[in-house]
């Protein structure tokens, strides 16, 4: 590898070397020697993040080669998986032995342990991010010894790690707390925003899984019901012609057209804006958990996104609205609001409260820093914290002051490595150096 590149081109990197192990024994390996030519490590995960977190400069660790699922205790749900196992794969791998994962966010390209280590979650009132799953980790740390934490064993090393940026060692096997397969019923409509903004609570509240997307310029959102159905249930998925012309068709080819259109002339923007929001399309299906839970994104963009406290939604969400008429540039991306439950995992940005996830999105290529700082002094009235894996300006010295665990983590950080080894600028900026 001679370039690294994220999925958006917002980040890229040249390392000098790039580890490619095929076992725990080879991890520790490669960071001996990582550390004995006083170089830093990153694990590449599969680079899905908006951000520089997975950049490496020096020595960069592929996990490719490291993936599946070690062992399954079916009774109990517990399975262990490699760090370099895409969610693709694990729910693929998790389906043939009958189980699934509670809850999942609506992409599946990230590899597990890069998904845990980012924040990464899906959407429900009563549910927490995929981190919340995990029942025990293994990590490689800086000094090449292979440790495990669970709430029992290490519990403040486990606090830290299951959102842990990648700053405490290499993730080795990720064990999950998984539940025997389940079906989710999907409801997908346009609704009047206004209509969905007063009910918003009343919807979180009432659905295993509630979300809505706003198109700025449009009066409709598309909003996602998701509800889980009986053991027993039939099964009533899209029809392979019905998913190709609304998925593929409408929501990747057409829609990515009026992107493009609208990035070559600008002033189109806020016509086709209306336009997309009046010919959304409503449908209804069931299918396995994950089939429901995962859409195909064929379009690129960028993304920034905050969580703030659920009870700060409806506020923050009429100051976006307002933001958006006054920029000088519009915006071809809709808007994505979710859900979830408080935890108590130390940099969750769910940690200590109930949080609503607003995430915004310009299409790639097109301007977006006056939109994503607008909205980041937005959220930052309420303390708004930036999901690890996506666009923000902030530095330790902000988010310090936005989770209560913040020297909690850098603690066990210096801790696990005293000298930094798996740091990076990204790293550097917010956590802050060793």
């Amino acid at each position: 590898m001679t370039r690294w590149s994220n999925w958006a081109g917002t980040a890229t990197a040249s390392p000098l070397r790039v580890h490619r192990p095929r076992d725990t024994n080879e991890i520790a390996t490669a960071i001996g020697r990582t550390v004995a030519d006083g170089r830093r490590l990153r694990p590449l995960g599969s680079g899905h993040s908006f951000t520089a977190i997975a950049a490496a400069n020096s020595d960069a660790m592929d996990l490719t080669g490291w993936t599946g699922i070690a062992s399954a205790d079916v009774a109990k749900g517990l399975v262990t998986v490699r760090s370099g196992t895409t969610l693709k794969q694990l729910n693929a791998e998790l389906d043939a032995l009958g189980l699934a994962m509670t809850n999942l966010g609506d992409i599946d390209a990230q590899t597990v342990a890069g998904a845990i280590s980012t924040g990464t979650h899906g959407t429900g009132a009563r549910l927490g991010g995929i981190a919340t799953q995990i029942a025990g980790l293994e990590l490689v740390l800086a000094d090449g010894t292979v440790v495990t934490c669970s709430a029992d064993e290490r519990p403040d090393l486990f606090a830290a790690a299951r959102v842990g940026l990648g700053a405490l060692g290499v993730i080795s096997t990720v064990t999950l707390q998984c539940e025997p397969s389940f079906l989710l019923s999907a409801q997908e409509r346009p609704e009047p925003l206004e209509q969905v903004l007063e009910g918003f609570d009343q919807f979180a509240d009432e659905n295993d899984h509630f979300e809505f997307y706003w198109f700025p310029y449009g009066k409709n959102a598309l909003v996602k019901r998701n509800n889980r159905l009986p053991a027993g249930s039939e099964h009533r998925p899209l029809t392979k012609l019905k998913e190709f012309v609304d998925y593929e068709l409408t929501e990747n080819l057409a829609f990515g057209g009026l992107c493009r259109l609208g990035r070559a002339v600008p002033k189109l923007v806020q016509p086709l804006g209306r336009f997309a929001s009046n010919i959304l399309s409503a449908r209804e299906y069931s299918d396995l958990s994950h089939r429901v839970f995962v859409t195909h994104r064929g379009v690129r963009f960028v993304e920034s996104e905050f969580a703030i406290p659920r009870e700060s939604l409806l506020d923050v969400f009429a100051e976006l609205r307002a933001l958006v008429p006054k920029l000088e540039n519009p915006v071809a991306f809709p808007v994505e609001v979710r859900v979830a439950a408080a935890d108590d995992i130390w940099l969750s940005t769910a940690n200590g409260r109930d949080s609503a996830y607003i995430a915004i999105h310009q299409f790639v290529g097109m301007p977006y820093r006056e939109y994503f700082a607008g909205f980041a002094s937005i959220v930052g009235e309420v303390g708004g914290r930036p999901h690890w894996g996506k666009m923000h300006d902030l530095d330790s010295s902000v988010l310090r002051s936005r989770y209560p665990r913040f020297d909690d983590f850098t603690r066990i950080r210096k801790e696990v490595d005293p000298a930094g080894v798996f740091a990076n600028t990204y790293l550097d900026r917010v956590l802050g150096t060793v």
